[in-house]
C-alpha cells in the first residue's frame, strides 16, 4: 500500500535466524516459526493476476483512518476516492476530505494535478503505465494515489515472500457480496483482506495495523467496483476551468 489514504504495505521483511536449544524436546513458543497457510498466498496471487487483467474500470474507497495524539488518544478521520482507469496509460483521480479535495488526471502524455478550492493545477510530461506513474508522482514529488496497491498486486513489485505468517479467516459478507477473509502479517504492518468469492475476486475490504506504533493505529477501507463503466476517453483530457492558473510542481528535494 501507498502511504496517504493507505499506509506502506509491501514490505521486504528480515527474518532471524531461529535458536536452537539442543536438549529441548518442543520449540519455544517464542521462537516458534509462524504458520504460512499456501492458500492464503495463492488467494493473493489469484487476486493479482485477475486484477492485471482488468482493463477498464472504475473503483471507489471510503477510508476510516487513525491519527495518535502525543498522550496516545486516537482520533478517527475519513475521506475517499473514485477512480476511473482505462488500462494501459490512462487514469482520473478525485480525493476527498474534509481538509481538501484533489484530482488527479493522466492521458497518457502529460499528468495533471487539480485542486478545485485554489483553482490551481500543475503538469507534466509522461508517458509510461499508471502504475509507472503512481510511482514516479510518490517518489519524485511525494504524492500519494490512493488504492496504489491496485495496480502493483499480481507484479513483480508486490512480492509475496516477506509474509508470515498467512491465515484464511472464514468468510464475511462485504455488502451483498460474500467474501473470504484473509490475515497476514508483513514486517511491522498487521493486515486483513477480504476477497470476493467466486470468478471475480476483486478486494472489497482492506484493514491495516501498524505495528511499529505502541498505540497500534488502524486503517479500514471498504472498495466498490464497477467493471463496466460508461466514462468516455474525453475524461482523461485536462481541461482547465475559467480562471484557473497553472503553477509549477516541484520535485522534492534530496538530501
Amino acid at each position: 500500500m501507498k502511504p496517504g489514504l493507505f499506509a506502506p504495505l509491501l514490505l521486504a521483511v528480515a527474518l532471524a535466524p531461529p535458536l536452537v536449544h539442543a536438549q529441548a524436546a518442543v520449540p519455544s513458543p517464542a521462537v516458534q516459526v509462524a504458520a504460512v497457510d499456501p492458500a492464503a498466498i495463492q488467494a493473493l496471487k489469484d487476486m493479482g493476476a485477475y486484477l492485471q487483467g482488468l482493463k477498464r474500470f472504475r473503483v471507489s474507497t471510503d477510508l476510516t483512518g487513525e491519527r495518535v495524539l502525543a498522550d496516545g488518544q486516537k482520533l478517527q478521520h475519513t475521506a475517499s476516492a473514485v477512480l476511473d482507469v482505462a488500462r494501459p496509460d490512462k487514469l482520473r483521480a478525485r480525493m476527498a476530505s474534509a481538509r481538501s479535495v484533489r484530482e488527479l488526471v493522466y492521458d497518457g502524455r502529460h499528468a495533471t494535478l487539480y485542486t478545485p478550492s485554489q483553482k490551481a493545477y500543475s503538469t507534466v510530461e509522461f508517458t509510461g503505465s499508471v502504475a509507472e506513474l503512481i510511482d514516479k508522482l510518490e517518489q519524485r514529488y511525494g504524492i500519494e494515489v490512493p488504492l496504489a496497491d491496485l495496480f502493483l498486486w499480481g507484479t513483480p513489485a508486490a512480492p509475496a515472500d516477506g509474509i508470515e505468517p498467512a491465515m484464511n479467516a472464514g468468510r464475511d459478507f462485504i455488502g451483498d457480496d460474500l467474501c473470504d477473509h484473509y490475515a497476514f502479517r508483513q514486517g511491522k504492518l498487521d493486515w486483513q483482506i477480504w476477497i470476493k468469492a467466486g470468478s471475480t475476486p476483486l478486494p472489497r475490504k482492506l484493514v491495516i495495523t501498524n505495528l511499529a506504533d505502541e498505540a497500534r493505529p488502524q486503517s479500514s477501507s471498504l472498495i466498490e467496483w464497477n467493471l463496466k463503466p460508461g466514462f468516455q476517453d474525453a475524461i482523461f483530457n485536462f481541461v482547465p476551468s475559467k480562471g484557473s492558473k497553472s503553477v509549477e510542481l516541484r520535485a522534492l528535494e534530496r538530501k
